[in-house]
């Protein structure tokens, strides 16, 4: 067991609101935090790589998996299911990593009610204003205009699940954010249930205090 137990930090947002770009610097931050690598039923696109991008499973042995309780969470989406994989996580956090969620609002209510639910450390991410939020949108040009006004549409609904979160941060500054994450995250860290050797070095220091009375 590591002197520490890892976190699932679970990141959410809504689209646009800077979720991406804060997961890649927290990564860059602590090489030590990895992406939980989400399993799903779809068919592998060209370029992706099983165990990497995602676990590619059928959908009869998804739900072997999911009846197993071996998915911390998982979701129907467009025709496909998807889920996080319970496994790799609980190795990564007894080995003291932490494991980090890009997941929405139905996936970190999941997660937090599992069996990891004492370890998970969950941040919402909110835009300045929904006009911002409109125009980082625009400005990725990433998609087209029909799917920016279907991601604003479902960004009232992951937003009116806020109040459901550890931490909520307005992202109105996206430097000021990473280094109020970067915070959270050090303190989380530092809870006593995160620490598993405290047990042993209190007992340690009881013996002491016995042995000089």
């Amino acid at each position: 067991m590591s002197e520490r137990r890892g976190l699932l930090i679970i990141l959410s947002s809504p689209s646009g609101a800077g979720k991406s770009t804060l997961s890649g610097r927290l990564r860059a931050w602590d090489a030590s935090i990895s992406f939980s690598v989400s399993a799903t039923t779809r068919t592998p696109r060209e370029g992706e790589v099983d165990g990497e991008d995602y676990l590619f499973l059928g959908e009869s042995a998804f739900q072997r998996e999911v009846a197993a309780g071996e998915m911390l969470e998982h979701a129907h989406v467009f025709g496909n299911f998807y889920g996080s994989p319970r496994a790799p996580v609980q190795a990564a956090i007894d080995a003291g990593r932490d494991v980090l969620f890009d997941i929405d609002w139905q996936g970190a209510q999941q997660i937090q009610n599992s069996a990891l639910g004492p370890h998970t450390l969950s941040i919402f991410l909110l835009p300045p204003s929904i006009r911002e939020l409109h125009r980082r949108l625009e400005e990725r040009a990433q998609d087209s205009a029909e799917v920016i006004a279907r991601r604003m549409r479902k960004s009232w609904d992951e937003i009116s699940h806020w109040a459901e979160y550890d931490y909520v941060l307005v992202n109105d500054d996206l430097d000021a954010t990473e280094r109020r994450l970067k915070t959270i995250i050090e303190a989380a860290r530092l809870k006593r249930i995160q620490q598993p050797g405290l047990n042993a070095h209190v007992k340690a220091l009881h013996s002491e205090f016995e042995e000089m009375t």
